[in-house]
């Protein structure tokens, strides 16, 4: 068994297998998809393809960020059905992330709905948005926000501590938990 991952604009011959890849989990015309996938080239935009043993089982593509110069947007990753679940998303993520600090690129942003847990074990850490489309962001999108509010001892509390009481320790912190949405949640990786 061969693996490879290879720009697509160096092998054009699997266009098609790869816009009909793409196309079982995001429809589009064919027309549309082939034109977005021709646009790859050594730099950004890149379509970078997953072969085992001379057929395309994956995809991701590999965008500017016009107002981040040094990261990029991976967008459309997707590994054919009955090759899910064996590590080649993972693979295929890890090469992109090589081929990025190729470019000297020191960041990676994506965005995803329901596969987090996927993006986490890879070391994606959840982040405010950001635009592929240029400095635009807007006001309406959805983003995760966490707020740090001061914190104040009780009189009581403060008291206790005075004398060498304390509070017991707390608990260890819940599991992991898959987070469930139905938004767009908006990763990034230092690379």
């Amino acid at each position: 068994m061969t693996l490879e991952v290879v720009p697509i604009h160096k092998h054009p011959e699997y266009l098609l297998d790869c816009c009909n890849i793409i196309n079982q989990e995001w429809k589009r015309s064919k027309t549309a998809r082939l034109h977005s996938l021709e646009q790859s080239c050594d730099h950004l935009p890149t379509s970078l393809i997953l072969l085992k043993d001379k057929t395309v089982i994956g995809h991701l593509k590999l965008s500017v960020i016009p107002n981040i110069k040094t990261a990029c947007f991976v967008e459309s990753v997707v590994v054919e059905m009955n090759h899910r679940n064996k590590g080649y998303g993972s693979m295929l993520m890890r090469e992109a992330e090589n081929f990025c600090r190729g470019l000297g690129l020191n960041a990676v942003y994506l965005s995803t709905k329901g596969q987090e847990e996927f993006y986490v074990k890879l070391g994606y850490k959840i982040c405010a948005p950001v635009s592929i489309y240029g400095n635009f962001v807007s006001k309406n999108m959805d983003t995760v926000n966490i707020v740090l509010k001061p914190f104040k001892l009780s009189d009581e509390a403060n008291e206790n501590t005075t004398k060498g009481v304390y509070p017991p320790t707390p608990p260890p912190p819940p599991p992991l938990v898959k987070i469930v949405s139905s938004k767009k949640i908006f990763m990034k990786k230092i690379l």
